[in-house]
């Protein structure tokens, strides 16, 4: 395997184009089939989902039911290995830190004027569907990533759809990470039949308010189609990452944390932005025997994304390089550089920004506290990473005395007149006249 290398400056307007929509290409081309999909689950309901699980994840439900019993919760526990358990308590633990002072129970109100206090009031959404991916893995991490923050907003109602392993089961240290959380409605479906499911309600799945968690370019897909129906919540699509690194980096670390993201599958992307020919050409002899180290099907994933959305570019300077990062605004990325304080002040769009060589993408994915369930595809520029917030609504609250009302009565009143608004001034006009 050889490592795709390129100078930015040297790279045609279409290639740029290419690498910097990245699997976004592969979700436009496979939205027909995933309409398909949905309509199916929501003209058949429980039967398309049994039929689409055997399909695509060669588990027969028919035994087991789509929920999760209570029986496998405690099963699962008992099976998992201790260490496990205790790496997922640590991880929880510090995924609750980070996220508890995100949440307010307090209104905050202001005086805008006197007599006139305005303010605004928190509340949870009611129900939210938390995706966790599988076929390429286990991801407990993802349900903690996602569960965490739900609970402490105080959502009523939170349902989590995962795929099942080929015997039907789900996997022993996702049911453990729900435990941890406080989550017991889980079910055995995944893909973009799940996201059906929770968008328009089956015979077992009661349909939710707001979807949240990362999938593949087919998760991402059925979400686009049913943006409609339901809030999809923060696109998180095929994972990315940059690393952002200078003369001084250690090629030996820069090339261990590029493959980090790689590994999740082909559709992925993961960039080294240097503007050391040195480095670059460091790195890139260093790539290989790593990638063959590698088991399958990690083997593939690492050499298709490297060949093929990932790779090196090699920038002009510091500066371009982090002009670079910013027209890409990776889901993640990784500083490795001589002052990464510094170098972070060149970033402005980035989902995750790790800085220094000790910060490996891994320790952030699992434990460091802060969300891995990130923006991809570009939404950096205009989206954050999945926290409190993202399941809370917020509500205006304003009270008006007597006296503020008539003092802002006037001004209101030209203003409706203005737009042609005959109710809005007559209600001001008329409000204190007897009543006859």
């Amino acid at each position: 395997m050889q490592i795709a290398m390129r100078r930015w400056k040297e790279i045609s307007d279409e290639d740029r184009e290419r690498l910097l929509a990245r699997s976004e290409q592969d979700i436009n081309a496979v939205m027909p089939q995933i309409q398909e999909l949905i309509d199916m689950v929501r003209a058949e309901g429980d039967q398309a989902l049994l039929r689409l699980t055997e399909r695509f994840d060669k588990a027969d439900l028919s035994h087991l039911g789509l929920r999760v019993s209570d029986a496998e919760f405690e099963t699962a526990e008992s099976q998992l290995p201790e260490e496990v358990k205790e790496a997922l308590r640590y991880a929880v633990e510090n995924v609750r830190r980070y996220h508890e002072p995100q949440h307010s129970t307090t209104m905050s109100m202001q005086e805008i004027r006197p007599g006139i206090i305005g303010g605004e009031r928190f509340t949870p959404i009611d129900s939210v569907g938390l995706y966790v991916p599988g076929g390429r893995g286990s991801f407990p991490s993802m349900l903690y990533m996602l569960a965490v923050p739900a609970k402490i907003a105080g959502v009523p109602r939170i349902v989590v759809v995962t795929p099942p392993l080929p015997d039907g089961t789900v996997d022993p240290a996702s049911l453990y990470a729900a435990r941890l959380c406080g989550v017991d409605e889980v079910y055995r479906v995944g893909g973009a039949q799940a996201i059906a499911a929770l968008a328009f309600g089956t015979e077992t799945i009661p349909k939710v308010l707001k979807l949240e968690g990362p999938g593949s370019m087919y998760v991402t897909a059925a979400k686009r189609l049913l943006s409609g129906q339901i809030d999809i919540g923060m696109p998180a699509g095929p994972s990315e990452s940059i690393v952002l690194a200078d003369e001084q980096a250690d090629p030996w670390k820069v090339a261990l944390d590029l493959l980090i993201e790689a590994e999740h599958g082909s559709d992925s992307s993961a960039i080294l932005v240097t503007h050391s020919t040195a480095l670059a050409e460091a790195v890139a002899a260093i790539v290989p025997d790593m990638v063959a180290d590698a088991p399958e099907p990690r083997r593939t994933f690492l050499t298709d994304v490297l060949t093929g959305y990932g790779g090196i570019l090699i920038a002009e300077d510091l500066r371009e390089a982090a002009d670079i990062v910013n027209q890409f605004a990776p889901e993640h990325l990784q500083i490795q550089t001589r002052d990464p304080f510094q170098t972070l002040s060149l970033i402005r769009n980035a989902s995750e920004i790790l800085l220094g060589e000790h910060a490996a993408f891994s320790l952030a994915n699992y434990a460091a506290g802060a969300n891995a369930v990130l923006p991809t595809g570009g939404n950096a520029r205009t989206h954050s990473p999945v926290s409190v917030h993202n399941f809370q609504k917020m509500s205006s609250v304003v009270y008006i005395s007597e006296d503020a009302q008539k003092a802002m009565q006037k001004h209101v009143v030209r203003l409706a007149d203005h737009e042609g608004f005959y109710t809005h001034a007559a209600a001001l006009r008329r409000r204190n006249e007897s009543l006859t």
